[in-house]
């Protein structure tokens, strides 16, 4: 073989063991792709599938809730190093989105209190007169007949025929013609005592002449109230003729419970309105608190002081009221509707991130319309779920650093187990609701142990039979009802409340 041929060979062979050298460091180098990505899926997994209204209703694969709806996967970091500890779980951003998780952030600002009450518009008593007359006789003649009639000072009221007067009267005439200067001063005293009017005096002084009927006048303007008499009337001291009250202020009577009395001072505004003048608002404050608590109501009583220079405002008119019982003071405050009430606590769900959920007991404070104030358990700046957080909280507190009211896996096995025998199926029970959703028929409900089946008492939804209305309930109502294990869920077929039973007609399709 010629030199040129052995060299073109040897360079040929240089080549292919190159490239094959070559393509297996760079296999060697590489990572599994394959089983990368079987580990990312493996990571991805979910643990189970609940259904959005239905934390009790898990499956282990995608499918349909009862309802129709997809069926949500839930996940769970387990020992990673985002995990926030007990009670932390992680849901997809895409099922976030699909919830209509909403969260707002905890922070620092005045509560802006508001108590809604109702009252009742009196007259201002520290303008109002009483007539009394200090001596015994007969209404001669009534001026004014009408309670209401409006009165001007010093119109005439009513005429009176007394004894008492006739004989005060002559001791008078007595002594003047007598011209003894302490008698005249001592018998005028006695007809000023007797409430004869000052004309009246003078009157007689000039004329010498005794007068049997003696008008009396209004003290003050106003209009007349509480009118007890009538011409022919045989009245003596003690006796309530009337009253006359001025209208250009008033005051209104309201009631405030008892929890709420703290936050009632003398001097806040009040806002107040009267149906029969809708849109119209007077504005006023607190005049006076009362020191006692009716025992009965356990409500404290207030006072409240309004300008009425229109007279619009009527005496036995009722009114609704709103106490402006603002703090200056700062206070944690997050929005109330975050938070879930299960009658023995109090939680919130704190979102932390890259779909991270967690269920945590908090204390709270003072209510107002909007907001509640938190006293422990969170900090500024945390951020809380506001929306579909009973969902979020059922599968937080599964596995949460808190003790929870009942055992979830016990009551589905439960729904499981006992659906073949329809005599043991059912139970009565007595509970707490917790939220209403209509839309899907459902009643979130903390009910009792049920000692029948060793139960320990227990949160959960339950569906509402179709003929029961579920518009006649609201949160917090406590109730007794009788809910059957259908099909592994629970159907509620009777609800009694304090006022009515509401059954369903339709039980026989159980």
């Amino acid at each position: 073989m010629s030199t040129k041929n052995r060299l073109l060979g040897v360079l040929i062979t240089g080549v292919i063991i190159g490239s094959t050298a070559t393509y297996m460091s760079y296999d060697l180098l590489e990572p599994d792709s394959s089983s990368a990505n079987n580990s990312k899926e493996l990571e991805k997994t979910p643990l189970y599938w609940v259904a959005p209204m239905d934390a009790n209703y898990k499956r282990d694969k995608p499918g349909k809730s009862p309802m129709g709806m997809d069926l949500i996967p839930v996940y769970q970091d387990g020992a990673s190093a985002s995990d926030s500890g007990p009670g932390t779980i992680t849901i997809s951003p895409e099922v976030v989105n699909n919830l209509g998780v909403r969260t707002a952030k905890a922070k620092f600002q005045p509560l802006h209190t508001q108590i809604s009450t109702v009252g009742y518009v009196k007259y201002d008593e520290d303008q109002l007169v009483h007539i009394h007359p200090r001596v015994e006789g007969w209404v001669e003649k009534l001026y004014v007949k009408t309670s209401g009639a409006p009165v001007t000072q010093g119109e005439p009221l009513y005429d009176i025929y007394s004894p008492a007067l006739v004989n005060a009267q002559e001791e008078l005439l007595l002594a003047l013609e007598r011209k003894n200067q302490r008698l005249i001063k001592a018998a005028e005293d006695r007809l000023a005592a007797l409430q004869l009017p000052k004309v009246a005096i003078k009157q007689l002084k000039s004329k010498r002449q005794v007068m049997q009927r003696i008008t009396f006048y209004a003290p003050q303007s106003g209009v007349v109230d509480n009118l007890n008499i009538r011409e022919g009337f045989f009245v003596k001291p003690g006796t309530t003729l009337m009253s006359i009250g001025r209208l250009d202020q008033v005051w209104v009577e309201a009631e405030v419970f008892e929890r709420q009395a703290s936050e009632v001072a003398v001097g806040i505004p009040v806002t107040m309105t009267l149906a029969y003048l809708p849109g119209k608002q007077w504005q006023g404050k607190v005049d006076y608190v009362y020191p006692t608590l009716n025992a009965k109501n356990r409500t404290v009583k207030l006072r409240l002081r309004f300008e009425n220079e229109m007279k619009q405002l009527k005496p036995n008119m009722f009114a609704q009221v709103v106490i402006h019982a603002d703090d200056d003071s700062d206070s944690l405050l997050i929005p109330k509707e975050a938070v879930i009430r299960t009658g023995t606590s109090e939680r919130v769900v704190i979102a932390l991130g890259e779909g991270r959920f967690k269920s945590v007991n908090v204390k709270t404070g003072r209510f107002d319309t909007s907001f509640a104030e938190i006293l422990s358990g969170i900090n500024e700046g945390d951020t809380v779920v506001t929306s579909a957080q009973f969902l979020l909280d059922s599968e937080s507190s599964k596995s949460s650093d808190f003790k929870r009211m009942h055992h979830q896996d016990d009551d589905t096995n439960l729904a499981t187990d006992s659906a073949a025998d329809s005599a043991k199926n059912s139970a009565t029970v007595k509970g707490v609701i917790n939220s209403v959703m209509t839309s899907h028929r459902m009643l979130n409900i903390s009910r009792e142990a049920i000692e029948k089946w060793g139960r320990a008492p227990a949160t959960l939804d339950f569906l509402v039979s179709e003929s029961i209305d579920l518009s006649t309930f609201k949160s917090g109502m406590a109730i007794q009802f009788t809910f059957h294990v259908v099909d592994g869920e629970f159907m509620i077929s009777k609800i009694k409340t304090d006022s009515d039973i509401i059954s369903s007609t339709d039980s026989n399709n159980l």
